[in-house]
């Protein structure tokens, strides 16, 4: 049973746990799509799009119902991916916490989800870096006048909130790869990402002495709180 895409899946297809959209029309000549992948892929949606735009009720709720559905399948390697998904969110979001989810079932993901909680937790090494998506590995090893442009390249906007996420847990975020993450949550209206890179920039420009350009990202902050 192949419900879930390649590691790939998280940088290519954020906001997507199970196969794509393609795999639930289905056709005629296909088996019908069990309800529990029915069920998984849409609380995974949702709990994702909660979560970046601020709502944490919601996405509780629509977690747990993903984990639920994926939990009948019995398969201790899904459980793992759905909570590498969501720790990928609060990395897009700088809540820099361990990824406790993902750990407690480490020993039955795979070796290249393994590798992916490990760039989410800002320690990916020389061995593992070959298993992450080609446009991760570009980033880890980007200079700083490149990040910019290796996270704009990324298709999905929550993979280059991630990328930016990783950086700054790194130490190695330019001030180009912060307007790259303010300028992709803004697009996307997700309040939550957008608050905490502006707040960074708001940070770095207070640090720096430009005080019209920090009051003006304050300013900013101020609009997009709820």
């Amino acid at each position: 049973m192949t419900f879930f895409r390649s590691p790939r899946f998280f940088m290519a297809s954020a906001v997507s746990v199970l196969l794509s959209a393609l795999l639930l029309q289905g056709c005629a000549s296909q088996p019908a799509v069990p309800d529990w992948q029915i069920s998984a892929k849409s609380a995974s949606d949702r709990f994702v799009n909660a979560y970046l735009t601020g709502n944490t009720r919601v996405e509780a709720l629509e977690f747990d119902k993903a984990r639920q559905a994926l939990s009948s399948t019995g398969r201790p390697d899904a459980l793992a991916r759905l909570e590498l998904l969501r720790c990928a969110t609060r990395v897009a979001s700088l809540v820099l916490e361990p990824c406790t989810g993902f750990e407690l079932l480490r020993a039955d993901a795979s070796a290249a989800d393994q590798a992916y909680a490990d760039y989410l937790a800002g320690r990916v090494t020389g061995q593992n870096v070959a298993l992450l998506p080609a446009a991760q590995q570009r980033l880890v090893s980007a200079a700083s006048t490149a990040q910019a442009s290796v996270m704009q390249a990324m298709d999905e906007p929550l993979s280059r909130l991630v990328g930016a996420g990783v950086l700054m847990r790194t130490g190695q975020a330019s001030p180009a790869a912060l307007t790259q993450a303010v300028e992709t949550a803004s697009a996307q209206g997700w309040r939550r990402p957008l608050l905490a890179w502006l707040g960074v920039q708001a940070l770095r420009a207070e640090q720096a002495g430009d005080m019209d350009e920090a009051k003006r990202l304050r300013r900013r902050m101020d609009v997009a709180a709820p």
